[in-house]
């Protein structure tokens, strides 16, 4: 029974340490409410109202009909272009996912009970959603022959930009290239004082004659360097061991990506300066960079979010590193027409490396 009683008393303090601390408290609490919303609302597959364009070259009651069956599935939104000109620009500037293109012989051939194929397009980049949208259509089409035909008659010819076959790595691994440099950027630079603080060490360089912009630096390059030297290494396994061809170049990639994790050293020195242990600097990265991967359309196509979190991707800076990432490996885009994406990050690191060392002198003051 003494035995029993002693665990029971070591049980009840360890409780008591854990809900003393009101940092700890918060960080028990919040986040799983935040990621639980998180998960919930961004982390879905479903197509809804997702953009295409429909391109009537019969303007048969046929056509039309199919046109119709297409918009009233309630999956897909058309948008009304004048020319394939503008449905290609808009498929590969990502404002429509689909291109559904009905050929001028459409009517004949149905008409001598001859197969006719509708082509359909669809952006690669994102291709667990392509292949959704492609296996919502062939239901479609499928109902189409048995309702309105009466045979099989209609069958799709299918295609892909920029990844043939839908093969979901081409996807994701140039992603990643983003994204684990993003975690091991911010978890470096979020352990870097973090460690130097429990080591008794970080008033000992307070009393160097460096200047505060100098530790920043001196602290920001280590992560900024091994951050990249991690995105090479995501690059190399994707070019030689998964094949993914690469379109772009690889100067400017590695431009956005300095860019980026020069964001992620700024928001990871931040987390460092406000943390007290190393295991506080890490539980502070922990609940950053989940809602980043989440927020990021890593997984997820930020089209598929409600609109209050798509509004939110907008201050999420892998957001911008992921499209760089995808653009340029997989389309061959120049930074000139990305420059959106790198001003955004550029602007990240702009704030978050003078609010890391605002922090700093905040925390020790």
């Amino acid at each position: 029974m003494t035995y029993l009683m002693m665990i029971l008393s070591l049980l009840k303090k360890e409780i008591l340490a854990v809900f003393k601390d009101r940092t700890t408290r918060g960080i028990l609490i919040v986040p799983p409410i935040l990621q639980a919303f998180l998960f919930g609302y961004v982390a879905t597959f479903d197509l809804k109202s997702v953009n295409y364009v429909y391109l009537d070259a019969s303007h048969s009651s046929a056509s039309v009909e199919l046109g119709r069956k297409i918009d009233g599935s309630g999956f897909f939104k058309r948008v009304n272009v004048a020319s394939m000109d503008e449905a290609h620009y808009l498929l590969n500037d990502g404002e429509v996912l689909m291109l559904v293109q009905v050929q001028a012989d459409f009517a004949k051939r149905l008409a001598h009970a001859e197969k006719a194929s509708v082509l359909v397009i669809t952006d690669g980049r994102n291709s667990t959603t392509a292949a959704t949208a492609v296996a919502y259509v062939s239901g479609i089409i499928a109902d189409f022959n048995r309702d309105y035909l009466g045979h099989q008659n209609l069958v799709i010819d299918y295609r892909s930009w920029y990844n043939d076959g839908l093969q979901t790595r081409w996807n994701i691994v140039p992603a990643l290239v983003a994204t684990l440099s993003m975690i091991q950027t911010i978890m470096l630079a979020a352990l870097s004082v973090a460690r130097e603080r429990e080591k008794g060490t970080f008033e000992q360089l307070l009393v160097t004659p460096l200047s505060m912009t100098q530790l920043l630096i001196g602290k920001a390059i280590p992560p900024i360097v091994i951050g990249l030297a991690q995105a090479t290494v995501i690059l190399l396994v994707a070019l030689f061991w998964y094949e993914i061809p690469f379109r772009g170049s690889i100067v400017e990639l590695y431009v956005g990506l300095l860019a980026f994790v020069a964001a992620c050293v700024g928001l990871g020195l931040t987390v460092s300066a406000i943390s007290n242990s190393m295991q506080q600097a890490m539980l502070y990265a922990f609940v950053m960079i989940v809602p980043l991967a989440l927020l990021s359309g890593l997984m997820t196509p930020i089209a598929n979010m409600p609109e209050l979190w798509q509004d939110l991707t907008c201050l999420n800076p892998l957001r911008y590193a992921i499209s760089i990432c995808r653009r340029v490996y997989l389309e061959g885009e120049s930074l000139l027409a990305l420059r959106h994406e790198v001003g955004a990050l550029l602007l990240f690191s702009v704030v978050t490396m003078p609010l890391a060392g605002w922090f700093f002198r905040h925390h020790l003051s």
